[in-house]
């Protein structure tokens, strides 16, 4: 099992963020790609894509080009988990990275700020012992982003963290594949 924790005596922003995450010493946190509007509409099902806000043709687009951004930095293959919303799941497939894995504790939490603190601390536990010889990307929502980072990313941005042997997460790195 690789460990995702950082050695207290290295400055979290020292660090290539691409480096880091190529040796599994950080993860990335993206934020689905570009699904206009906000929330999603009432009645929203899980795993019926027809009642949920999804990606649009440019937000396909952006997903992609993150998957491209991602290899030309020498990720070719990644351990990817998901949010079960078919705007993170699209967005995580569209990465062409390998299989992709639905993590409940990825779902957005969004409208329902009360579940935030509790999902946070739970994902923050998955990642402490989250095992893998791969890369690690996890397609998410704001909130969740925010909710572990205090970071307000754009759709499609890549935020770049590590953990420590404390569960502290630090942000390494940032960037966007543009609109």
């Amino acid at each position: 099992m690789t460990s995702l924790f950082v050695l207290a005596s290295q400055p979290a922003r020292s660090a290539d963020p691409w480096e880091a995450l190529r040796t599994r010493r950080a993860f990335v946190l993206l934020r689905h790609a570009i699904a206009p509007g906000t929330g999603d509409p009432p009645g929203m099902r899980l795993g019926d894509c027809s009642t949920q806000r999804n990606l649009s043709d440019e937000g396909r687009t952006q997903a992609q080009r993150i998957g491209s951004l991602l290899r030309e930095n020498g990720i070719d293959r990644a351990a990817v988990y998901s949010s079960e919303w078919c705007r993170c799941l699209d967005t995580a497939l569209l990465l062409d990275l390998g299989p992709v894995s639905p993590q409940p504790l990825l779902n957005s939490f969004f409208g329902r700020a009360e579940n935030g603190a509790t999902q946070t601390e739970a994902l923050r536990a998955w990642l402490s012992s989250s095992p893998g010889d791969l890369p690690l990307v996890l397609v998410t929502h704001q909130v969740n982003i925010t909710g572990l980072t205090s970071i307000v990313p754009r759709s499609g941005e890549l935020v770049f963290t590590s953990m420590n042997a404390a569960g502290a997460v630090s942000v390494i790195g940032r960037q966007s594949a543009g609109a």
